[in-house]
């Protein structure tokens, strides 16, 4: 059975780079298509496609404000890599906050991107397989979706609901940097008062009672928090 080939929309508005990243992704088996501005890009439907290349600074409308839209107003949740010569950390901090898979600073090697680009697209595909079995295993560690419980080794583990939607989130965004701010966001909810601190306390938490695995939760100074084997 011939697999099925992922798309990606490329969005910038610098047309000799859109060119060349089309060649180099099709020449990978990617099918691609090109927008020049965020807006003619929210007309070709961004939702149907595997995976946005989206630049930051373009024209009326920002990849940032592209993709708040996509998320807050459209509910589109379509992997994002963001590519842009912004490479502050508070850019950085601003793109992971609005949900983006990663971030790639200009200029940047062909070779880098595509390595990238075959990271957040495996991501994905486990991230879709793991809900449809409403199972994700990790080395030893079964986290039952429906039951809702952790097993280490068929020992059960007493997490907390916080403990366990934290590891959920984790492990079906395995080496995607989570800002405190965005776990606060998706795991309390925007009409919770709750501090940055209890994001600390409670990965401290389970970072103990996943006891040899808690090494894989690790903090990105300044940035977050991520998960990698």
């Amino acid at each position: 059975m011939t697999q099925e080939r992922k798309r990606i929309l490329i969005v910038d508005d610098e047309e000799d780079l859109c060119e060349i990243l089309q060649f180099n992704l099709e020449s990978e088996g990617y099918e691609t298509d090109i927008a020049y501005s965020a807006e003619e890009a929210m007309e070709k439907d961004p939702g149907s496609f595997d995976l946005l290349l989206l630049d930051v600074m373009m024209g009326k409308m920002s990849g940032f404000k592209m993709i708040d839209t996509l998320r807050k107003n459209l509910k589109i949740d379509v992997p994002v890599i963001f590519l842009t010569a912004k490479s502050a950390e508070n850019d950085l901090l601003t793109g992971f906050n609005l949900g983006a898979d990663d971030y790639i600073s200009k200029p940047y090697s062909l070779k880098e991107l595509i390595a990238r680009v075959k990271v957040v697209l495996r991501r994905n595909k486990v991230v879709r397989d793991e809900i449809d079995t409403k199972v994700i295993q990790v080395e030893n560690m079964v986290l039952d979706l429906e039951k809702k419980d952790l097993t280490i080794i068929n020992d059960r583990v007493e997490l907390t609901k916080k403990e366990f939607e934290i590891l959920k989130l984790f492990f079906q965004n395995q080496t995607k940097v989570f800002s405190r701010e965005e776990i606060l966001r998706k795991i309390w909810g925007d009409d919770v008062v709750v501090t940055d601190r209890t994001v600390d306390v409670n990965i401290t938490r389970l970072r103990k009672k996943i006891k040899q695995y808690g090494e894989y939760l690790k903090n990105r100074p300044g940035l977050g928090y991520y998960f990698e084997v």
